[in-house]
């Protein structure tokens, strides 16, 4: 069962219930109408909000009542379950966490929730966000809405399929090294990571270490993560990377003839690329430059030096055993499989994690460099369209690689902390969405939100949804 109001986005529901064309009860029943229709098959939402009709009710009572409403007033949302809610289970795809309800909501849920946004659901995500597909021991696996025999992407998986299925206009995901950015291209949506710390990671598992972790919005449309950017960015006084009071600039509404400068590439370093995927970001390309930007093809030498997978494998292993032992001590038999293979790795020397951090200095010292030469790098968002379920190693242009191979595009700016963006852009050739990926300077998220705005007028495939 769908209607007009699933497809919507954020932006146009929050303007029919201001306006009266719609009510919030309206809206929030036919998002759960959805979920009730096609989530069976796709198992994208995990736990719905058992008040979510009640708070809507509410909401068109305060409007109603000629109350001051926020910019999201009456418009259901969704969570990853890594996002802790204030009397909702939280459960963090583990049955160690099984039942577990916390008593406050994560800054991000608090800064939408204060926007008027409606909380309508939880959506599912690997164990502890750590793996390129969502499936895990308590939720199960969740399906692509395009083709349920394959995956969404992870960790934000749930929340990809959710808004791709019309379950969902918004929603909130995480990213340590493709999981806002991956699931949205692998469903045919949008999703923004902002620069490190733009966005508090307080109320989310794993708190530590955060120092690659990135929160962001997925959504149908760049003017949606526009609007939820402006709303979660911040400081928030207790994320103690989030302490820049930069003021938020979207670029939304710029002058449409500003120059962009772009360079972009397809591999330099990174390793292979379906020649589906290259196609496309070479297509956004040549739409950019036919609409006035300069656009060149480029190569970044620092990431034939130093991979950015391999460095971040090197560190992240140093970094994150801490953390699973620290949950999983005495719960070993209720670890998902991956979890049980990153709690058995072998330690990073600290001689060759030093060389790491030195390496993604260099990585950083050479983002800066390129962004002075260009406002917008634009590459692949994952090395291949939507895989199927339980990817293993695969073959891409004659060379066999690992599964986080899929990440090697993604990883290079949870490395270096800059922002970046995930746009579709194209399909395979066997109907999957395939997405293009948009990156620029730390802090310059006004610039990437101008050029994906321009992009997306540009599109051949913007708005289109799977047929579920």
């Amino acid at each position: 069962m769908t209607t007009e109001l699933n497809y919507l986005d954020a932006s146009e529901l929050a303007e029919l219930i201001r306006t009266g064309k719609a009510s919030s009860v309206e809206v929030v029943q036919a998002h759960q109408d959805r979920i009730a229709a096609v989530n069976p098959r796709l198992n994208a939402i995990v736990t719905l909000v058992d008040d979510a009709l009640e708070t809507a009710k509410a909401a068109d009572d305060e409007l109603a009542g000629g109350g001051e409403v926020g910019p999201l007033h009456g418009v259901p949302f969704t969570a990853k379950d890594s996002f802790d809610t204030a009397g909702v289970l939280t459960q963090r795809g583990s049955p160690i966490f099984a039942g577990r309800i916390p008593d406050t909501d994560a800054t991000a849920v608090a800064r939408m929730k204060r926007a008027g946004a409606i909380l309508l659901a939880k959506t599912n995500l690997p164990e502890f966000s750590y793996w390129i597909e969502s499936d895990n021991l308590l939720t199960g696996r969740t399906n692509n809405p395009w083709d349920v025999n394959r995956s969404p992407g992870g960790s934000s998986g749930g929340e990809s399929a959710a808004i791709a299925a019309g379950m969902s206009p918004l929603g909130l995901a995480t990213d340590l090294s493709i999981s806002v950015r991956g699931p949205a291209a692998d469903t045919g949506v949008s999703s923004f990571k902002p620069t490190h710390g733009r966005i508090p990671m307080t109320g989310i598992w794993p708190r530590e270490p955060r120092r690659n972790w990135h929160v962001g919005p997925m959504a149908r449309t760049i003017r949606d993560l526009a609007l939820a950017y402006t709303l979660l960015a911040g400081p928030d006084g207790a994320d103690g990377f989030a302490t820049v009071p930069i003021e938020v600039d979207t670029g939304l509404g710029a002058d449409p003839n500003r120059s962009l400068r772009v360079g972009w590439l397809v591999d330099s370093g990174l390793g292979p690329t379906d020649p589906e995927v290259s196609a496309t970001v070479q297509a956004a390309a040549d739409a950019l430059k036919e609409a006035g930007a300069q656009v060149d093809a480029v190569r970044i030498p620092a990431f034939e030096r130093d991979n950015p997978l391999e460095l971040w494998s090197e560190l992240s292993v140093m970094e994150v055993k801490p953390a699973f032992r620290q949950v999983t001590a005495g719960h070993e038999e209720q670890m998902f499989s991956y979890s049980k293979f990153v709690a058995t790795l072998p330690d990073t020397s600290v001689e060759d994690f030093v060389l790491a951090e030195q390496a993604v200095e260099r990585l950083r010292d050479a983002m800066a460099g390129f962004f002075q030469q260009y406002d917008i790098l634009l590459l692949p968002v994952t090395t291949i369209p939507a895989h199927e379920h339980q990817l293993q190693d695969f073959t891409v242009e004659g060379r066999t690689v690992g599964p986080f191979h899929v990440s090697s595009t993604t990883v290079p700016f949870n490395l270096t902390g800059h922002p970046a963006l995930s746009m579709r852009f194209g399909t395979s050739s066997d109907g999957m969405p395939i997405a293009v990926q948009l990156a620029a300077n730390l802090h310059a998220e006004s610039t990437i939100l101008h050029a994906a705005s321009l992009l997306e007028t540009l599109s051949p495939v913007h708005g289109r949804h799977p047929i579920i």
